[in-house]
Formats: structure tokens, sequence, C-alpha cells
């Protein structure tokens, strides 16, 4: 029996969101599989079915690890070096793509490279004053912005403003990130233009069903009444409503299918990912992409995949078998 260990936690921002993911994981797994929970404390503590551990004996106890960590330390290359370090196989994009993916900045020029529409946006560099930023910001792009944090997911710390004032506090908001404090690292704050239209993310799995990049049907995101867009509490609150197949033309679900293989490429990922998109009448633009997407119930790319005739334990199979060096077409 293949004994997985699956890892949750960590100490970032979406710990809560991890904890999530790496339970339903773990109560999914198909039975030729045994689980083993490799949990990491807000702390940086390991532990492995409940008993404190270290991470080389939480490896050495397991065939294959199941990353779902998201966000710091999970999603941005540093826990997959420790992997790499040990030689465990994983789940997930490795060191280089995860990084990229996780910084928003580089991520986007990534896409650019390949021709991909990005929305414009200008980065709150290291040592700038918020207020000369704010304003020099909002000169050149407001008033309709988007604030982000610079390395951040499920939308953490994420700001639509449409004045200055509230520009400076959206800045200040996404400046705290990870860490808490307002010390700004290079480019610790990326601000966008606001683009209107509708949400939208479609995932990519390698060599499933017969195709080398697979795209499940495209789930459109309806925030709930009150939310700008798909914010943190929508998404993890399950209050948005995730309409799959999406209610968009068969030309525009193509278009983003095929965006998503290229971010994909581009990023470099492995095993899996997740794009991010605004639908708009002057294009599709994409906002992200996830390198390790969300895994619990009614997450988008489980949904997709559900949608598309296979189950989650198909899902959870193959990316096993893919990070140990096979992998099932199903």
């Amino acid at each position: 029996m293949i004994k997985v260990g699956v890892l949750r936690g960590g100490p970032s921002a979406e710990h809560k969101v991890s904890l999530k993911t790496g339970e339903s994981i773990l109560s999914s797994l198909p039975e030729k599989y045994e689980g083993s929970d490799i949990f990491l404390s807000p702390q940086g503590e390991w532990f492995l079915n409940g008993k404190i551990s270290y991470p080389e004996q939480a490896f050495r106890s397991v065939d294959v690890v199941f990353n779902a960590l998201h966000g710091a330390f999970g999603e941005d290359g540093k826990v997959q070096q420790i992997l790499e370090t040990f030689g465990i196989p994983y789940t997930g994009s490795g060191i280089l793509a995860s990084a990229i993916g996780m910084n928003k900045m580089l991520a986007r020029e990534t896409f650019s490279s390949v021709g991909l529409l990005v929305p414009r946006a200008v980065a709150v560099g290291e040592d700038e004053d918020i207020g000369e930023a704010a304003l020099r910001i909002f000169r050149r792009m407001g008033p309709s912005l988007v604030v982000k944090p610079l390395s951040s997911g499920s939308s953490m710390g994420v700001s639509i403003v449409h004045d200055y004032l509230n520009l400076i506090k959206a800045i200040k908001k996404a400046s705290l990130g990870e860490t808490g404090n307002l010390t700004f690292g290079p480019s610790k704050v990326i601000v966008e233009e606001y683009i209107k239209g509708r949400e939208a993310t479609c995932g990519i799995i390698e060599d499933f069903r017969n195709e080398k990049y697979y795209a499940p049907p495209v789930v459109e995101i309806i925030p709930p009444d009150g939310s700008l867009f798909f914010d943190y509490e929508a998404k993890n609150g399950g209050m948005a409503n995730k309409i799959c197949p999406a209610n968009f033309s068969e030309s525009e679900k193509i278009k983003m299918e095929n965006i998503a293989r290229e971010a994909h490429k581009a990023v470099g990922c492995r095993h899996y990912s997740r794009s991010d998109f605004i639908v708009s009448p002057r294009g599709i633009y994409i906002l992200e992409l996830n390198t390790l997407p969300e895994l619990a119930e009614e997450s988008p790319l489980l949904k997709s995949v559900e949608a598309a005739g296979a189950s989650y334990s198909d899902l959870l199979a193959h990316l096993i078998e893919k990070a140990i060096g096979g992998g099932v077409n199903v």
C-alpha cells in the first residue's frame, strides 16, 4: 500500500484554508493509499498523526507527499525546497514555478511574455511613501483600482477602491500581507486597473483524459450580494455561486481553456493549476494563477472535475501517481 503524507496547515494566513483542503484529501483518498496527517502549526512545529515530529521523521514514514499547504511557505517554493532536499516526491509545482505563481508581478510579466492579456498594474516599491505612491498611481490609473498584496492567495488583503483616500487605506491593508507589519519589501503591493466584468476560473490537469493539458469545464463565479468580487469571505464561507459549466459562449470558454493552458506552461507548472479571469467587453484578462488550487468541498476545481464526470478520488489518485512518476488516465 502506498503511504501518502498529506501536508497541511502551515504558518501562512491561509492556515484554515489549508486545513480544509487537507482534511478533505485525507477523507477522500482511494483505498489503495494509506494517508498520514502531516500537520504544520502556525508557529512552524511539525506533527505526524497528532504527535510532534520533525520533517525528516515525517517524510521517512511516507512514500509521497500531497502538498495541501496554501499561501506563504507552502505555495511559494519554500516547502518545495525542503521536500526536494529530502528527496521525497510531492504533488504540485516545483520550486521555481511556485515562486513565480505566488509573486503577482512575476506572474503577470510571465503571462505578458506569451501574449496573454493582463490588467495594467503598478508596484508600490521598497521605501516608498504610501501617500505619495497612492497619489502617483491615482493620477496615472484612477479612479477605479484593485489593490493586492504581492504574494498572497484566497483574495486575502484585496480591495477595490474608487477614490484617493480609500486607495491609501487599501495599500496599507495590502501591505500587511503575511507578516502583519507595515515594513515594505521590494514591490510589496501591486495596484491594478479595475476591469468590470464577469469572474471565471479554469483548471488544468496534466495527462488527464488522454490530453497533455486537460482543461475541465470553466466555472463562473458570481459573488454574493454585497461583495464586489470573489473575496476571501466569499471563497471560504461558501457564499459565492459557482456555476459549472459556466454560462459563457462556447468561444469564450474555449479561449479561457487555452489561456489557462498557456499560463500553466509559461509559468512551468506541474501536475495541476487553476487560472482566474475577468471576462469583459475589452477581452478576457488573466488575473492570476494558483499553483496549488484549493481542493476542499465546493472548491472551483473540484466542482469542475466532477462536472466532467470524474470523482474527487479519481483526481487525487491521478495527482499522487503523477507525483510518484506514473500517472493514470482517468
